[in-house]
């Protein structure tokens, strides 16, 4: 755990926990937006002064990266760990049952961090938003790969468009964000991915 020190204006010098702070500053991110969060938001809830948050973290927009980081390193560590599956319907189905298993943690703000910022359209957000669809596209990517494998190996039929499967499995992944956010209840979205796994294309 890392331990930052900085020099406030009087007194001795302010210590901090940065990691602490992160995840402080990454919950408003997730829950305003990289536009809505505010200084003054992300200062408040990191416990820290903005002098202390230049120096830890350099501006916002770092900031924001550092939190982005720590979203992909902590929260969707399962969209990894789903690319190991056997078959590509066990790959899908450990993507969406990991999106689900997130979106009813009651410990995380809801909806999905990528989503809530990729749409940012201010001036300010151009590179946030380029950045947030840069990585989405690297996940994308990997996907794409894991099922032409599948159809290489015959877990996938000869004609199946991967690329077309892969925003099939993308749309369902931000539609349970969504409506998980928009208080969708966990039996109902568990019926979603249910139905989506019993159209899963198989030879």
């Amino acid at each position: 755990m890392e331990i930052t020190a900085c020099q406030p204006t009087k007194g001795r010098p302010r210590e901090f926990d940065t990691d602490s702070a992160l995840t402080s500053a990454l919950r408003v991110f997730w829950t305003k937006g990289y536009e809505g969060a505010s200084l003054s938001d992300l200062t408040e809830a990191m416990g820290i002064t903005r002098p202390s948050l230049y120096a830890a973290f350099g501006n916002k927009e770092a900031l924001f990266k550092k939190t982005l980081d720590l979203y992909q390193r902590e929260k969707l560590d399962y969209m990894g760990k789903a690319l190991d599956a056997p078959t590509a319907r066990g790959v899908a189905e450990r993507l969406l049952t990991g999106a689900l298993e997130m979106q009813m943690s009651t410990c995380d703000p809801k909806g999905c961090m990528g989503v809530i910022n990729s749409v940012a359209c201010g001036t300010e957000a151009e590179s946030i938003r380029a950045e947030v669809l840069a990585r989405g596209a690297i996940v994308k990517q990997s996907l794409i790969d894991r099922f032409e494998r599948a159809k290489a190996e015959g877990d996938l039929p000869a004609d199946t468009d991967v690329i077309g499967l892969t925003a099939y499995l993308f749309a369902l992944l931000q539609g349970i964000a969504l409506q998980a956010g928009s208080g969708t209840s966990c039996v109902d979205l568990k019926k979603l991915i249910d139905t989506s796994l019993a159209c899963w294309p198989s030879k």
